[in-house]
């Protein structure tokens, strides 16, 4: 074999292997860019509306959040409620129901004056500073004294201990959205009770949270004495809202 023929057949035994290694190291980098594409794909998926969120329905025309974040969850909807009185209701939750107690005052406090020592847990009138809590859903405990002013202005709100059950919260907040004109929802890590609602000088709280019953018993309280006390009117609504007096 001459010269010419070993560097041909040299040539033919090393270039094809050469080739094949190019090969492997592009679709190397065609899988990694397809894995790549596929991850951003899945980030785009889960970022793109997985996670649904509620209306909170802050109402700023009735009031200010001091700062407080609303609670964006999305409510469980309520079963069809029984229609009862709210004596009957109250006493099929197992609730315990204290109407008309007595007036706590009116006067208006400067926003940094010490907050007064109001009789009931939780507060159902009373002197309160100048700004009403708005209406809506909220993640903490607005200021008490803002919250007494919504009363007086007629308004109902609606309580729960923080520690809860998730399942619980859920139901409150599909209740609240029946109702949310005029109405507050919060935790309140000071309750008595496990849930409670007032308006200006009633007060109904409950020991549980037992499905439907409890429910019903916060919905009858509402239609009973929402708007009716405080000397106040309801003012600042959003239009065509649903308040407690018609859930």
């Amino acid at each position: 074999m001459d010269g010419s023929e070993g560097r041909r057949s040299a040539a033919s035994q090393t270039g094809p292997p050469a080739r094949s290694g190019r090969g492997r190291l592009f679709a190397a980098y065609a899988a990694v860019g397809g894995l790549a594409l596929i991850a951003l794909a899945a980030v785009l998926v889960l970022s793109s509306g997985s996670v649904e969120r509620g209306n909170p329905h802050i109402n700023l025309d009735s009031g200010i959040t001091n700062g407080i974040a609303p609670d964006s969850r999305v409510g469980i909807e309520p079963p069809d409620l029984a229609d009862r009185s709210l004596l009957q209701a109250a006493r099929a939750a197992g609730c315990k129901l204290r109407l008309r107690l007595p007036d706590e005052g009116h006067e208006h406090i400067p926003a940094n004056a010490p907050e007064p020592r109001y009789r009931t847990n939780p507060p159902t009138s009373g002197d309160h500073v100048e700004e009403q809590q708005a209406d809506g859903a909220y993640r903490e405990t607005p200021p008490p004294v803002s919250v007494v002013h919504s009363l007086e202005h007629g308004r109902l709100t609606i309580q729960y201990r923080p520690d809860l059950s998730e399942r619980a919260q859920l139901e409150l907040i599909g209740l609240f959205d029946t109702m949310y004109g005029g109405t507050l929802l919060f935790p309140n890590s000071e309750l008595p009770y496990r849930v409670a609602a007032t308006t200006w000088t009633n007060l109904i709280g409950c020991g549980s949270l037992r499905g439907a019953a409890a429910l019903s018993a916060i919905a009858a309280f509402g239609r009973s004495t929402w708007g009716k006390f405080g000397g106040e009117p309801v003012i600042g609504l959003t239009p065509a809202a649903p308040t407690p007096a018609t859930a």
